[in-house]
């Protein structure tokens, strides 16, 4: 019989990219010359794209997980163009004298909202200055005394005609304090009151009737009294009116000239005109007050009734607006309107809007973040409106708004406004199927990528973007040593040798991490030592949980067996992801045979732990053993896979190697090497296919032999597709190249046979057979065996 070459393991130098010193020290020194962001092309691309497409419905949905650097690429590229666009203009909401529910609203140039404010607010304060003060002019002093000497002389004629009558009738007229009164004359002088009641009564009852007789006369003369002092009020009202005309024409005259040119302006200004008469009117005295408090009062009663509110300010030759919202309510996108209590009850004014994001980015560009905006379904429909309108709308007559007080409702503000989502792969597959607006109005999709390429420019971008980081911190040198172990970092996040993680935030992280430790040893450089610390702090930090699992092997509580050989067992690898702590662990995988027709029965599945991917690479064994041995008779048997000790749900088909070597031992009785452990995924023609997380799952099992000490048996098996994905810590690299810990790639389930059982595993012949001795051999003639044994002979 001839054996089959077995695997050899991997050489050290296939454990983890290759970084030469030369790449190190070029990066070092060229990355002062480095552009700005690199990488994600792709992303780049469609994004100028959209920006360049100034059309309805090309927004921007930008796809990728956080920490891919997307909301600082998209910023910068929005800068640029935002550099190059037009300042929008303003818009101003202003008091609609007509109806004071509904607020005008006002565009004005870039600049011109805060300059009409401040003219407007000067006005007031000229207002302020020139009443009461000039209504102490000699001219309109004159006139007052005018208008209230008509009305003296009208009441002084009617009480002359009285008087003159009494006079007749021997009776005096007396005026007190305008209460007027009669007293009879006897011998030429009036009577008082004890003079009058000495009279008889006779005497006393003529006077009476007199004086009866003479009220009647003066009511008569009198009868126009309420019309002459009518006339008296609206003669001085008048007079206040013009001189407060007077006073105002050249006022507004000056602002009529600064603004000839803009007809909004001026329309407010002729609106404004008689209001503010008006206003003037009822505000202020017509004498001098020397209250400060009640000039405080009035100058905020012109400024909430008269003065603009400019929503968002813009600087002329500023450029586009761009905004980011990082929680997009209702209030926060579309604005809101405040109130204000008065004695228990609330109230609103034109004065008391507030702009939103959308009012802010309004001629610009407005970034949000998408699952936080589709999580509230009534706002991404009212911002799908507002994108299909044109239009911005504060919403004041539905659940946003306080219904119990004052209702108003502003006007609308035209909106053009580029809109970047930036959201989840998994989100934007959804919100395109369940949302047939979603594509309609978001165009254009910039998609991120994970990896960032590994070439000189990208070395040298990420030396320049952690050496600014460590300026930050006040840490002055990179060293090459540090440097590389950063990149290698990099290449582990990104599990890739010839890639790089585009998640450099984590790598800015673990910078921050270093200096702090650089710090703490009064260091001025970052070196590999400063870095080691960096990732030991955090693995210790967040180790316990990885501790206990192997704290629970050693005592014997979890059985796993690092040496000898067994039947119908073996290591199986796999990965805990708790939080943002990922490590891996090995774990035993059992399986028995015996005659039956049940097939291969997954115990997870059964008791409803194994998961539907699971579940499907457990299923496959019965194709891969039908397709391999059993081409001549039924396949017929009982089997029994199970993930010993699991206690928890199952994923994955990264077990399905490990189950199908632990079945063919169990029909074969052929021990299988405990020293191995090993991970990949079948197909059912046996070829061994990549999985996940494969540094963690070598290292898990490394951890185990390591402390139980190393006897130069021990490793991993792994599909050979997953050998470029490793990039090993520095130990476990030192135990492969001391010959103590070894890793093999395989790249079918054979091959992975003849590691685990140190026995050929056979190749068919034509005739469709295996050599007698080899595992498939014995595994083809114990499953006819077990045929025969369930269905009986064939020529039975």
């Amino acid at each position: 019989m001839t054996h089959s070459r077995l695997p050899a393991a991997l050489e050290p130098a296939h454990l983890g990219p290759i970084l030469a010193d030369a790449q190190i020290e070029q990066a070092l020194t060229t990355a002062e010359l480095v552009p700005g962001f690199i990488g994600q092309d792709r992303a780049k691309s469609a994004l100028a794209f959209a920006i360049g497409m100034d059309m309805p419905g090309y927004n921007l949905y930008v796809m990728g997980e956080p920490a891919l650097g997307r909301f600082t690429l998209v910023q910068d590229i929005l800068q640029h163009a935002a550099a190059e666009k037009a300042t929008p203009m303003e818009w101003c909401y202003l008091n609609n004298f007509e109806d004071e529910r509904v607020p005008n609203t006002l565009r004005l140039l870039p600049g011109d909202g805060r300059l009409l404010v401040k003219k407007l607010e000067a006005l007031i304060d000229e207002l302020l200055d020139t009443f009461p003060a000039a209504f102490d002019n000699p001219g309109y002093q004159r006139k007052k005394k005018a208008i209230a000497r008509q009305f003296d002389d009208k009441y002084e004629q009617a009480i002359e005609r009285v008087e003159k009558t009494a006079l007749e009738k021997k009776v005096v007229l007396y005026e007190d304090n305008g209460a007027v009164s009669f007293s009879p004359i006897i011998d030429g002088k009036p009577l008082d009151d004890s003079e009058f009641s000495k009279m008889t009564d006779e005497q006393r009852q003529y006077f009476y009737s007199l004086v009866s007789e003479l009220e009647t006369v003066l009511n008569d003369a009198l009868l126009e009294l309420p019309r002459w002092k009518r006339e008296l009020s609206e003669n001085l009202r008048t007079l206040r009116k013009e001189t407060i005309e007077q006073a105002i024409k050249p006022m507004l005259k000056e602002m009529e000239h600064d603004y000839s040119t803009e007809l909004g302006v001026l329309k407010y200004l002729k609106e404004m005109r008689p209001h503010l008469v008006k206003a003037v009117l009822e505000l202020l005295p017509d004498e001098s007050d020397s209250e400060k408090q009640e000039e405080i009062d009035s100058r905020e009663i012109f400024v909430e009734e008269f003065v603009p509110n400019v929503l968002v300010h813009h600087e002329t030759m500023s450029g586009a607006p761009i905004i980011f919202e990082p929680n997009p309510s209702y209030g926060n996108l579309f604005g809101r309107v405040e109130y204000n209590s008065s004695s228990g009850a609330l109230y609103t004014n034109y004065r008391m809007i507030r702009p939103g994001a959308l009012h802010k980015a309004n001629g610009g560009y407005l970034i949000l973040d998408a699952d936080r905006l589709l999580s509230q379904a009534s706002v991404w429909d009212a911002l799908k409106l507002a994108l299909k309108s044109g239009e911005v709308v504060i919403d004041t007559l539905s659940e946003h708004a306080v219904t119990n007080s004052t209702i108003i409702t502003p006007r609308a503000i035209p909106l053009n406004v580029k809109v970047v989502l930036l959201g989840s792969r998994d989100l934007y597959y959804l919100v395109q199927e369940v949302d047939e607006e979603f594509n309609e109005l978001f165009r254009v999709l910039a998609d991120f990528e994970h990896y960032l390429p590994y070439n000189e420019q990208t070395l040298s971008y990420m030396s320049r973007q952690i050496q600014l980081q460590m300026q930050q911190l006040n840490i002055n040198q990179l060293t090459r040593c540090g440097l590389r172990q950063l990149l290698q970092f990099s290449f582990r996040q990104a599990e890739h040798q010839r890639k790089l993680s585009a998640r450099f935030a984590d790598v800015l992280e673990l910078v921050r991490e270093a200096c702090y430790y650089a710090a703490q040893n009064d260091s001025d450089c970052l070196n590999e030592s400063h870095v080691q610390q960096a990732l030991q702090g955090k693995q210790h930090r967040t180790g316990r949980i990885s501790e206990g699992f192997l704290e629970d092997i050693q005592e014997g509580q979890i059985l796993i067996d690092t040496e000898g050989l067994a039947i119908g067992k073996i290591n199986g690898l796999t990965v805990l992801e708790i939080g943002d702590t990922a490590f891996g662990t090995p774990a035993r995988v059992s399986a028995t045979v015996f005659a039956g027709s049940s097939g291969v029965i997954d115990i997870e599945r059964e008791v409803e732990l194994g998961k539907a991917i699971h579940s499907k690479g457990v299923l496959l064994l019965t194709g891969y053993l039908g397709a391999k041995y059993a081409r001549q008779f039924p396949l017929t048997l009982c089997a029994n896979i199970a993930m010993e000790q699991s206690y928890g749900h199952i994923d994955g088909d990264s077990a399905s190697l490990a189950e199908v070597c632990a079945l063919i031992s169990a029909i074969t009785d052929i021990p299988i090497k405990q020293s191995l452990a090993v991970t990949g995924s079948i197909n059912q023609h046996g070829q061994v296919q990549a999985i996940g997380g494969v540094n963690e799952k070598i290292e898990g099992f490394f951890r185990l032999c390591q402390s139980r000490g190393l006897t130069g048996e021990q490793g991993v098996i792994i599909p050979a597709s997953n050998q470029l994905n490793l990039v090993l810590r520095a130990e476990v690299i030192a135990a492969v190249a001391e010959q103590k810990f070894h890793i093999y790639v395989v790249k079918t389930v054979d091959e992975a046979l003849s590691l685990l059982t140190g026995e050929d595993a056979g190749e068919m012949n034509r005739r469709g057979q295996y050599p007698k001795k080899s595992v498939n051999g014995r595994a083809m003639q114990r499953l006819a065996e077990i045929a025969e044994l369930v269905n009986g002979s064939l020529d039975e």
